[in-house]
């Protein structure tokens, strides 16, 4: 004991009660650098919770990127068969039967016409088969240059779209792909020449993915779709 009252035992860490950190009743106060509530001290240089990042430590990712409804890219038919313009490519039976029309609507009518000038024989059936084809290979070469369709692809709901998917052929694309048609001009092995040509064409057609026959990749990639 000294005199004054004061005993430097009785407060051995300042010498003074109250103070600053400390409480009189012996309870730590919060200090700087203490959250009061927490119980933890945030070290310094942490990187705080920023925009996309979970407060707890999971990286939050954008959804934008990946399609959470699995569509389909724009123009990309889901069973495998891709077309221009989001359409769907014509198979073969259909497109068969669009050429039945169409060389009937051709063919029966200049057939009668040129019957009739021509005459018959040998030699009239030879001039006869050639002008037909000359005839029916221009008609095609018409209509898909200037409508983008024909009368038999028309009326089955067809049209042929140029490679890049143009809705008219140039008439360069059209005359290559219709070349099979003119090849029968040829006397005497005209006619085998269109119908093997037409043969392998057909084959081309069921083989393909597309539907995409030889004589459409000859013209630089032409495409018979539906609508």
């Amino acid at each position: 004991m000294t005199s004054g009252g004061y005993d430097p035992n009785q407060y051995p860490q300042g010498g003074q009660p109250g103070g600053y950190g400390q409480d009189p009743y012996g309870q730590q106060q919060p200090g700087y650098g203490q959250q009061p509530g927490y119980g933890q001290q945030q070290p310094y240089g942490q990187p705080q919770p920023g925009y996309n990042q979970d407060p707890y430590g999971q990286q939050q990712q954008p959804a934008y990127p990946q399609d959470q409804y699995g569509q389909q890219p724009y123009g990309q038919d889901p069973y495998g068969q891709q077309a221009y313009g989001g359409t769907q490519a014509a198979d073969l039976g259909i497109r068969i039967g669009a050429r039945i029309i169409d060389n009937l609507i051709i063919g029966i009518p200049l057939s009668i016409v040129l019957g009739l000038v021509v005459g018959g024989g040998t030699g009239g059936q030879i001039i006869t088969s050639a002008i037909l084809s000359l005839a029916v290979y221009g008609y095609f070469v018409g209509m898909e240059v200037s409508q983008g369709t024909t009368l038999g692809k028309k009326m089955l709901g067809l049209r042929v779209v140029a490679p890049g998917g143009a809705p008219k052929l140039t008439p360069e694309q059209s005359l290559k792909r219709n070349l099979f048609t003119g090849v029968s001009a040829i006397p005497c092995i005209g006619s085998l020449i269109g119908l093997g040509l037409t043969i392998y064409i057909m084959v081309t057609i069921a083989q393909d993915p597309n539907k995409q026959g030889w004589h459409d990749k000859f013209a630089g990639g032409t495409q018979v779709v539906k609508g």
